[in-house]
């Protein structure tokens, strides 16, 4: 087991956010999060990575290292590529002093094949267009290895053809790294192509937990709401009245 997340609860500023969250996530799993825009998707995420603490319940992560990639691929601009994806191995403490100059080119070439990125380690961020950047993201996320992988909303922005290929590379580092991954998404396409499950938030409870293929093809009122898009049915947008 590598996320098992028990009765969860969270409250900002008094409101509560999310009540009695329960969902496990094995190895080799996608588990995608979905749900209307403030139902508290990312803050399962920065639960799950130690960002923010739960009011209640708990968090149980196999060891091993945590990656996010985050929504708009937050590299440092200015860094280079190469120095981008070697940060974590030379700023952090258990990876400091680790490897050589040469072995850390080395691990980082090889991070930059694995999302079809190579030789542009002396590239800025600003040079490299929108897809290039969340790949290069991609590569950062994985220079250690990880055994989590979160990501927040890993195709806003991008054009479908991006969005195609971004998803492409989600299920390569699974195959890669078999890691336990969480994806919080609103694209219907990423959900189909990526995930082996599926959770929805309403009003701080999980609405529907199954499949990819069983939240399409029925579900409930809820994903049928989420899937046509509609402001018809249980889901209540604001200003929708």
């Amino acid at each position: 087991m590598s996320i098992d997340v028990r009765h969860l609860k969270k409250s900002f500023k008094g409101k509560t956010v999310l009540d009695d969250i329960s969902f496990k996530v094995e190895d080799g799993e996608i588990l995608a999060v979905v749900g209307l825009s403030g139902a508290g998707k990312s803050t399962i995420l920065k639960l799950i990575c130690g960002l923010t603490k739960p009011d209640s319940g708990e968090i149980i992560v196999s060891p091993g290292d945590i990656a996010m990639v985050f929504q708009y691929s937050a590299l440092f601009d200015s860094l280079d590529v190469y120095e981008n994806i070697a940060f974590a191995l030379k700023e952090r403490k258990e990876f400091k002093n680790k490897y050589t100059e040469t072995q850390l080119k080395e691990i980082v070439a090889q991070k930059l094949k694995l999302v079809g990125l190579e030789g542009i380690e002396d590239k800025m961020p600003h040079e490299l267009s929108g897809g290039m950047q969340k790949r290069v993201s991609f590569a950062r996320a994985v220079v250690t290895d990880p055994k989590t992988i979160l990501y927040d909303e890993p195709t806003a922005g991008l054009d479908p053809v991006s969005s195609t290929m971004i998803e492409d590379y989600i299920v390569r580092l699974k195959d890669e790294f078999n890691p336990a991954s969480v994806i919080v998404t609103h694209q219907l396409s990423t959900i189909q192509r990526c995930a082996t499950k599926v959770i929805m938030l309403y009003n701080t409870k999980i609405v529907y937990s199954g499949t990819p293929q069983d939240m399409i093809n029925g579900g409930n009122e809820y994903t049928k709401q989420f899937i046509e898009a509609s402001i018809q049915g249980p889901m209540k947008v604001a200003g929708s009245d």
